[in-house]
């Protein structure tokens, strides 16, 4: 189109719609921001730009656009059908998510095709009606996410049946009686999938694989919670064997091809239930003035070699699971509890980092060794912190230990203690300094009878002993994860897997961002990394005791992104380190193992190792962190359930903690034990779901329920199957 062509000429509707759809094909494969696109068909008055943008709106409505991101658009050229990951809610509101990451399109049931959530399909895009979403039907399932699934028997006459707690399926599996396995009505069982429902048959059969045993037992809805999820609830017997071959003792070779800190005063530091202890500390002061800090790690690379039967079943785990009760380890008792376990006056084989560092924490030098220990004492939290407090260290400040009195420090291993306290606290301040984010995370515990009935719910705080620990596992995973990605101009790092964090989501910190203005907080979304995440520290500090806080809080977490692991290093935002892995927990944590394993290799100067081949292996890790987490996450819900089910008809305070369109969760302050008042409970008027500003407003009376808010509710239901806590509202 000549130049000026359309200068101060007044275009219609038609004209627009022709010039983009020639614009767009004659350059299908590109993206083009507005300004691109107004400059290239010279639109360069207000109105003309404002009636691009309507036709823009609308070929993007009716597919022949592409909307990327706010500002730019794209030609369409996907096509009618595409494949990708179906997604199954409980209210019918099922979604398509295509596989190019485009925006997730609904599919009513009737469309479905009986897809089961995460299963692959293939779908086709339904002819948009006007002013409608658009919607897609389910013409294949590709592949099913799982075969395997928990419920509750039903044994009839004939047939039996598996009722699902979740209403995953449109109808309850049926089971052939001699596939039944023994199974009664009432109990647990996991089941198989024999055969799909079909366009032929609605029909879900199945068998089943193991009987769990009977309902509202501890041990069977444990198990049942990890069969659930697809995690393992017992370990394969030829894999504990194999363990048990395995040798303990430490030749004379193993200490001479190792350095030797046997005689350093070093010591463990973990939960009071903890068994499978894989970080120790050591602490001496060297001849030059400066502090030797040895962060010593369980080598269980050592001992799992890459590819045997053990370390198959590590790496398809991936990571212990820690439900309310239990551990289920990633590795076999055996070696996570004795022989790679550093307990007390014990000598133990580690992969270290050993720092020289000065009184204000600068690391001046340091190494990465394998060495042979033995730990003068294990400590549990509360003992260290209970040291620490003796000796004047006042939990929960950033200041350094006080110096040591006449007498010296009181307590078992106290000098040690509180000069590492006090290097962590330097370590920490400067962590922040630089821009890490700051939430002081809690952790949901309760205590367990010898029957798994819970008898108390709280929080647990994390204290100065913790952060001692935590402060030194950071810098040894950073420090590690440097020396392998951190290279030269033009040199190509070897192959790691690192631990990534994105930063936040720019939308929902710009939504953050809004609701904390109206509260008269102020905080930078544009900026360095490191400015936005000092304005997040300083609203999290401005709003701390403040109604609000509780909301603020949880927006802020939203706009998080999740952690992982990935060999392409983006760094990690909320640690605000350019590099970091995980190196610290290979008892617990596959990752770390392979971190180990390419440390040792590449120190012996070996070569880089398969890039896509450990991606693989850090996607893997990362998706199983995430099912493990859910399964903690309904272990704690069960044991919630279970622990208010006597005291239903009983009044709490509380604070909304959570705000949907089907009601109100609600947190009691006194246990932490969360419920759900239900959108009918809410009878005194229509409310309304405001999903930007996380609250329900009342269309007649124009009554707020905001996230945060104090309420004091009744508790009505506790449905220990559905792992579901009912509350009301109190009047």
């Amino acid at each position: 189109m000549g130049k000026g062509k359309n200068k101060g000429k007044r275009l219609n509707k038609k004209q627009v719609a022709d010039m983009l759809t020639g614009f767009f094909t004659t350059q299908p494969n590109e993206t083009f921001s507005l300004k691109q696109i107004f400059r290239a068909l010279h639109l360069d008055t207000h109105p003309k730009k404002m009636l691009a943008m309507d036709v823009m709106e609308e070929m993007a409505w009716d597919d022949m656009l592409s909307k990327v991101g706010e500002n730019s658009y794209r030609l369409n050229n996907k096509g009618q059908v595409q494949e990708g990951i179906f997604r199954r809610k409980a209210n019918g509101k099922n979604s398509f998510l295509p596989d190019d990451g485009g925006n997730p399109v609904f599919v009513a049931e009737r469309n479905s095709l009986f897809a089961l959530d995460g299963d692959r399909v293939r779908v086709s895009f339904m002819a948009r009606r006007r002013n409608h979403i658009k919607e897609a039907m389910v013409t294949d399932v590709l592949a099913h996410a799982r075969d395997t699934f928990v419920g509750r028997l039903q044994v009839e006459k004939d047939y039996a049946f598996l009722i699902t707690e979740s209403n995953i399926f449109v109808h309850d599996i049926m089971i052939p009686k001699k596939k039944l396995k023994g199974g009664k009505t009432g109990e647990k069982a996991v089941v198989r999938i024999t055969q799909w429902p079909s366009k032929e048959s609605k029909n879900i059969v199945g068998e089943v694989v193991d009987v769990l045993g009977q309902t509202g037992n501890n041990d069977v809805e444990m198990h049942a919670i990890l069969a659930q999820y697809g995690l393992p609830y017992k370990y394969p017997r030829a894999v504990e064997e194999a363990a048990n071959k395995i040798s303990a003792v430490i030749t004379p070779e193993d200490i001479a091809e190792r350095e030797d800190y046997r005689e350093v005063c070093t010591f463990t530091i973990d939960p009071k239930d903890a068994k499978d202890f894989d970080d120790a500390l050591s602490i001496r002061r060297m001849d030059n003035g400066l502090w030797e800090v040895g962060v010593h790690i369980a080598d269980v690379s050592h001992y799992v070699k890459e590819g045997s039967i053990i370390d198959r079943e590590a790496q398809k785990r991936a990571t212990s699971v820690y439900l309310v009760d239990r551990t289920i380890p990633m590795l076999p008792e055996r070696l996570c509890n004795y022989i790679c376990s550093l307990r007390p006056d014990e000598e133990k084989l580690c992969y270290s980092t050993i720092f020289e560092m000065d009184d204000e924490a600068q690391v001046k030098r340091w190494h990465l060794a394998h060495t042979v220990i033995k730990s003068n004492r294990r400590f549990a939290y509360e003992e260290a912190q209970a040291i620490l407090e003796q000796n004047g260290v006042v939990d929960g400040t950033g200041e350094p230990a006080p110096p040591a009195p006449k007498g010296g420090y009181q307590g078992e291993y106290a000098t040690e203690l509180v000069t590492l306290d006090r290097l962590a606290k330097k370590l920490r301040a400067k962590r922040f300094a630089d821009g890490a984010v700051k939430f002081d995370r809690e952790e949901l515990h309760f205590d367990i009878d010898d029957k798994g009935k819970p008898t108390a719910c709280y929080y647990k705080r994390s204290r100065d002993a913790n952060k001692l620990i935590e402060e030194f596992m950071l810098l040894a995973n950073r420090k590690v994860a440097e020396s392998v990605g951190k290279v030269k101009k033009g040199v190509k790092a070897k192959t790691l897997p690192y631990r990534v964090h994105d930063a936040p989501d720019p939308t929902k910190l710009e939504n953050l961002r809004q609701l904390t203005s109206k509260f008269g907080y102020k905080l930078k979304t544009a900026g360095t990394k490191g400015a936005i995440s000092r304005s997040l520290n300083a609203l999290m500090a401005d709003s701390a005791g403040t109604r609000e806080e509780k909301l603020i809080q949880t927006v802020a977490l939203r706009a998080m992104m999740k952690a992982k692991y990935s060999v392409h290093n983006i760094g990690h935002y909320g640690l605000a380190f350019d590099y970091y892995t995980h190196f610290t927990s290979p008892i617990r944590r596959y990752p770390d193992t392979m971190v180990h394993r390419l440390l040792t290799r590449y120190q012996a100067g070996g070569r880089s190792a398969n890039r896509d081949h450990y991606e693989e292996l850090c996607q893997h890790s990362s998706d199983m962190e995430q099912t493990a987490q859910n399964a903690e996450r309904d272990s704690i819900k069960y044991k919630m359930v279970e622990f208010m089910g006597d005291k239903i008809g009983e009044e709490y305070d509380a604070h909304i903690s959570g705000i949907q369109s089907y009601g109100i969760y609600c947190e009691i302050d006194e246990n932490h034990c969360e419920g759900l008042v239900p959108m009918h409970d809410l009878d005194d008027d229509y409310y309304e779901f405001d999903e930007k500003n996380y609250c329900l407003v009342g269309r007649r009376r124009h009554h707020k329920y905001q996230l945060g808010d104090a309420v004091r509710i009744k508790v009505a239901r506790a449905n220990i199957e559905k792992r579901q806590l009912d509350f009301t509202l109190a009047d």
